[in-house]
């Protein structure tokens, strides 16, 4: 059951789901009572695992790269059950509640402008705005010349990477029809995770479009992150903050529903993003993606590694 959940051919690829599933993150996440008691109830059931795990491994930190974990490890924490370090490594923008939690002892951050959210939530902890939570090809210099190059793409003319994360969620489809119409597109590259049902679809639609091109999963995200004038991205997190770090233009489109509407409006706020709510409003950012410099992010490098954090609660 859990794996039909929770698989790529969630139900919540069903578009005219969608509803359900924003519904649902709001009853169990957005509204308090639910969230502390979905978190209790969580704590109550994997508790003993996840300090079983800690023992069997003599953890001298424990770090979670997800949610609902790092509510259970901050909740073992504030009962003094966990008697190490806790780590929460975010790799979202906002939508931050089961991400963050008071008794959690290090936030690392992917995004600077979490501070206040995280702050809010875990007015004691040591927040961190760090690099390393990614690939470590993206702590590496590349010229989009060369990432082209590289990819055996076009030197010249727009290329557009169109993606629906890991669940290839969203309007793919109509993301990819609209980038098509964009003029000056040479190449768009459609990433369709491990999906095979997604890629199946796809073929059958676009199979005979020459600048189309299908791509499983891939190692390298670097490499096409140089290459691309824009990202159109239907799902938030690091995929997004991978475009930022490489100066490829990020658009949220296709799905803005759950944590990724509560996202989209943070992308707005900061400017991180563009978000296009219909396929009008998406070919107007690509034409303004495709006509703007590439923008680069030398402050990236400069960030502490999320690694040196993390040794610096073990002790010594």
């Amino acid at each position: 059951m859990v794996r039909w959940i929770a698989a790529q051919e969630a139900p919540l690829q069903r578009r005219w789901l969608n509803w359900w599933f924003d519904l649902e993150y709001r009853v169990l996440v957005q509204w308090a009572p639910m969230r502390r008691f979905i978190g209790w109830l969580a704590t109550v059931l994997t508790g003993r695992i996840v300090l079983r795990m800690a023992a069997e491994a003599e953890a001298d930190v424990v770090v979670s790269t997800y949610p609902g974990t790092s509510e259970i490890l901050g909740r073992l924490r504030r009962a003094g059950r966990l008697t190490v370090p806790a780590c929460s490594a975010i790799t979202d923008l906002s939508a931050l509640w089961l991400w963050s939690h008071p008794a959690i002892d290090l936030h690392l951050i992917t995004h600077g402008e979490s501070v206040d959210e995280v702050r809010a939530i875990a007015p004691r902890s040591r927040i961190v705005w760090a690099r390393g939570m990614t690939k470590p090809e993206f702590e590496r210099p590349l010229t989009e010349a060369g990432a082209r190059t590289a990819l055996g793409l076009p030197a010249e003319g727009g290329i557009v990477l169109v993606s629906g994360g890991g669940w290839g969620v969203g309007d793919m489809g109509g993301a990819i029809e609209t980038t098509l119409a964009v003029e000056g597109v040479a190449r768009v590259l459609v990433l369709c995770g491990r999906s095979e049902a997604l890629m199946a679809r796809l073929r059958a639609r676009f199979g005979s479009e020459e600048r189309v091109e299908l791509l499983g999963f891939t190692e390298r995200m670097s490499e096409l992150m140089g290459a691309a004038d824009a990202l159109v991205h239907s799902t938030a997190g690091l995929t997004v903050l991978e475009a930022w770090i490489r100066g490829c233009r990020p658009i949220s489109y296709g799905w803005g529903v759950a944590h990724i509407r509560i996202n989209n409006h943070a992308f707005e706020r900061f400017g991180i993003a563009e978000v296009a709510r219909n396929r009008d409003e998406l070919r107007a950012a690509l034409q303004r993606a495709l006509t703007s410099p590439r923008v680069a992010h030398p402050e990236y490098d400069e960030l502490p590694s999320a690694a040196s954090e993390v040794l610096r609660l073990a002790p010594s």
